[in-house]
């Protein structure tokens, strides 16, 4: 599932494959991923225009331009992918944008998310991610202690709670409660001092090095690299790893590193 590294890598391609290029065709092949815009509209407000520097906010890309702002949400399986225009097309290729010989495709076998048109960068914008927390790579320590402090469920749930934090998913979070030596139950609230120091800190430095990856890493150093094989062991104690489910969640930690309570 695309979290934040990886959405950081998506606004890196449009950058780099389109970035200041005109759009000079729009071609809807599934109108089920578009959202509040029908393919024409889509179509006829964009064609013409540049596209601008993006931005992402959490798991959505902004895909700005010198008019209307697209925003991409890529739900389990979606991409945002550089072609040529002569390359053959994906079957899950759902909207692309030529750009001179360039296309930029999104890409999206199960749906689960889309396209969103926002004519005002501004309060269009807003009001689409209005649901939405602070990005996870910028929020500053006092208001990461602030926002957590306020919830009274598991500090797993408050991390991939996307209203609290944008960015997180699944394995960022179960990651980065390992590295803090946090169990993934314990409440929030309940967290000391320290224990909010250390875990925004192991955040910043697991998002900077999956950042720089384009997505969360499997090494054998992380826990992304251990949890799947058949008899996964931590990858600092070698202690055999826990499964189970916190918020609905899949959930993996270490009980040697990760205990219940400090």
């Amino acid at each position: 599932m695309p979290e934040l590294p990886d959405v950081e890598g998506f606004r890196e391609v449009l950058a780099s494959c389109a970035q200041g290029k005109r759009i000079t065709r729009v071609d809807v092949y599934d109108a089920g991923v578009l959202h509040g815009v029908s393919a024409a509209r889509l179509s006829r407000d964009l064609e013409g225009h540049r596209f601008t520097a993006p931005a992402r906010h959490g798991k959505w890309l902004l895909a700005r331009t010198d008019g209307p702002t697209v925003l991409l949400h890529f739900g389990m399986t979606g991409q945002l992918v550089c072609c040529r225009e002569a390359d053959r097309p994906d079957p899950h290729d759902r909207v692309v944008f030529t750009v001179g010989r360039n296309q930029l495709r999104y890409r999206d076998q199960r749906r689960l998310q889309g396209l969103w048109l926002a004519d005002d960068a501004d309060t269009d914008v807003a009001r689409i991610l209005d649901d939405q927390g602070v990005d996870a790579m910028s929020v500053k320590r006092a208001e990461f202690d602030e926002l957590l402090s306020r919830r009274r469920g598991r500090i797993k749930s408050a991390l991939t709670n996307q209203s609290v934090l944008a960015g997180l998913g699944n394995l960022l979070a179960d990651e980065i409660l390992w590295r803090a030596r946090l169990h993934p139950a314990r409440r929030a609230d309940q967290l000391t001092g320290d224990e909010l120091h250390r875990l925004h800190t192991e955040m910043r430095r697991t998002l900077r090095s999956s950042v720089h990856a384009g997505r969360v890493p499997t090494r054998k150093s992380w826990l992304t690299g251990r949890r799947d094989d058949a008899d996964p062991t931590c990858p600092r104690c070698e202690a055999p790893l826990c499964r189970t489910r916190v918020g609905g969640r899949g959930t993996v930690w270490c009980p040697r590193c990760q205990p219940d309570m400090p």
